[in-house]
């Protein structure tokens, strides 16, 4: 069976995925999730965070041939990390994720979209290191349809989002093309467009499904079956 590592999107941390990695394991796959620096139960001061240190955490928990997921901003450093170590990615599997190419980076794919939900909800801290959502507005955009107990989960556990990662533009070399990669394309998705997800996952493997944006909360067991016919090849 797979190796999972899964990798959450911004403002979240490990704890998004629990469901998932339950559906995972009863798969028979060993699932592992990790907290990017400073989210979760990372102690990492907010304005210590760069690109290269989320890549570095990621990097350092690929341990042989792993299905690499990667949720939403997750997307740009789990690009850079499997570019610089492609033989121990198995596959990079884009969970409605923005996807880089070569001087991208999360902000500059942000402003390439002809329509821009997150921008009403984003709160950005007096310090200007980091930002937040709305909470009156991150349900309807990120979880409008999961079950409400995930909902006030997340509300409660969301954290500062760094900026500088995110500004950020990734440097690849190439090592990315040797992966086989697929992009989950979620149709129902209110936080990156689907007409955005299309355009970034163009010439990837693409499987669609009528999903919003956080499906590890909506719906985990049917997304543990797509994960494990994607590790199946």
């Amino acid at each position: 069976m797979a190796r999972f590592l899964l990798v959450h999107g911004a403002a979240h941390g490990a704890w998004c995925w629990r469901a998932l990695s339950a559906e995972l394991d009863a798969l028979g796959h060993e699932a592992v999730a990790i907290d990017l620096p400073s989210h979760g139960d990372d102690p990492t001061p907010v304005g210590e965070v760069t690109l290269d240190a989320y890549v570095a955490a990621i990097l350092a928990a690929l341990k042989g041939e792993t299905v690499l997921v990667a949720h939403s901003m997750a997307g740009v450093p789990a690009t850079c990390a499997t570019d610089r170590a492609p033989g121990r990615v198995a596959r990079l599997v884009y969970l409605c994720a923005y996807l880089p190419r070569d001087g991208d980076s999360v902000a500059s794919l942000q402003r390439r979209q002809t329509e821009r939900p997150l921008r009403p909800a984003v709160r950005v801290a007096p310090d200007r290191l980091s930002f937040g959502f709305d909470p009156a507005l991150a349900p309807g955009i990120f979880y409008h349809d999961c079950p409400e107990a995930r909902v006030a989960e997340a509300l409660d556990r969301m954290s500062p989002q760094p900026i500088a990662p995110t500004e950020a533009p990734v440097r690849l070399e190439g090592g990315i093309e040797r992966v086989a990669r697929s992009y989950i394309l979620c149709t129902e998705d209110r936080a990156i467009p689907p007409a955005a997800q299309r355009e970034m996952a163009s010439g990837l493997h693409v499987v669609e499904r009528p999903w919003g944006h956080s499906p590890f909360f909506s719906e985990p067991r049917a997304l543990a079956a797509l994960l494990d016919g994607l590790a199946r090849g």
